[in-house]
């Protein structure tokens, strides 16, 4: 639209980002981007991912450039419609930076984790957006944490609401387990969404976190209006369990730095930063004890112990599956012989992780089937 401009600021990917480092622009200045568009790479202290232009327009202005490291929310770049002078474009970047301190302040406020108490218990979550409609749930994998989704939930949130929560053992929330079995979580996950009073939400769920949501569908079929399944857990037998007793009994940065790199196709993706929030976490009281619990329950005998492929003609809610082609953990061959209604996306140069490997594509494919729903 002639006469706007539009800001492009550091963003705030995850709970604990409060700066980061731009690593390069993928486009010059005075170049046309669309909506959407992969326009600068920057790297945090976790992991480096791209930013999408917000808006359309043509980027008049790199305030940063590679190399630079900036607070959350501050100036890195300026979109505007051509008819935009230099002298607007100028005035408004004076004006932002004038103001960039309550910009910050709003960012952090707007990613506050809360909890709410499930059989007793705390489930710790984090809510973003607030459009109306039919909810998004992203629930994680074994030893993760609602932080995996750092990558998506903001820009889902742009459209629709969507809750992260932390499942029974993992990050904030309750260490208590019972059972640890795929009934015990499923249970857990559909009395958070009762404390919230939501009756229905597109389950996005990643490894485990898949076959809770293939629980939570096949046990309570009017809670599940899609289900988007990143490498989940429910189809098939074969998982590697070196990286789940790696993950498990690993105490050593190094140990657990080689562990973690079998979930990406790139090893090195992993951080110093990553390897750190993994041990701190684990070294909380009950976690070794709940994760130990949970792998008994459900890989029993080196294999999965919950497989429901069989049953997917029966979840009426429409299903995706997202899978990476170099998947570690899980084969990515357990997608073969799927019934037809079932929807398959294969990542190429993609792992365990696909939500943070190619985070990009994953959240359209989740638009793609939540607003076609």
């Amino acid at each position: 639209m002639a006469g706007e401009i539009t800001a492009l600021t550091m963003p705030k990917w995850g709970l604990a980002m409060t700066e980061g480092k731009l690593v390069a622009w993928n486009v010059a200045e005075g170049t046309p981007v669309a909506p959407g568009q992969p326009i600068v790479e920057i790297e945090t202290e976790k992991i480096t991912n791209v930013y999408e232009a917000p808006a359309g327009g043509v980027l008049r202005k790199c305030v940063a450039v590679a190399g630079d490291t900036l607070p959350v929310g501050a100036l890195i770049g300026v979109l505007a419609d051509p008819s935009v002078s230099d002298e607007d474009i100028a005035r408004f970047i004076e004006e932002f930076r004038a103001e960039a301190p309550e910009t910050s302040a709003a960012e952090a406020e707007a990613v506050r984790v809360a909890s709410v108490t499930v059989n007793g218990r705390p489930i710790q979550y984090l809510k973003m957006g607030d459009a109306g409609g039919i909810p998004l749930l992203l629930v994680h994998g074994l030893g993760g944490d609602l932080n995996n989704w750092l990558f998506n939930q903001p820009v889902l949130a742009q459209k629709h609401t969507v809750y992260a929560l932390d499942l029974p053992g993992h990050g904030g929330s309750t260490k208590d387990v019972g059972g640890g079995d795929i009934g015990a979580m499923t249970a857990a996950v559909v009395g958070f969404l009762d404390a919230l009073s939501v009756d229905r939400a597109h389950f996005v769920g990643h490894s485990l976190g898949g076959g809770i949501a293939l629980s939570a569908a096949l046990e309570h079929p009017r809670r599940a209006a899609t289900l988007t399944l990143i490498s989940p857990v429910g189809l098939g037998s074969e998982i590697n369990v070196d990286y789940i007793d790696g993950f498990i009994q690993s105490e050593r940065r190094k140990e657990m730095k080689v562990v973690l790199g079998r979930l990406f196709a790139k090893p090195e993706i992993v951080s110093n930063e990553m390897v750190n929030d993994v041990l701190k976490y684990k070294r909380l009281e009950g976690v070794k004890a709940a994760l130990s619990t949970i792998a008994r329950a459900i890989f029993r005998g080196n294999k999965q112990g919950f497989i429901v492929r069989d049953r997917l003609s029966e979840i009426s809610a429409p299903i995706q599956i997202i899978w990476g082609e170099q998947d570690a953990i899980i084969p990515s061959s357990q997608v073969a012989g799927l019934p037809a209604s079932v929807s398959v996306h294969m990542l190429a140069g993609v792992g365990h992780m696909a939500h943070m490997e190619q985070p990009q594509e994953v959240n359209k494919l989740i638009e793609r089937l939540v607003t076609s729903s």
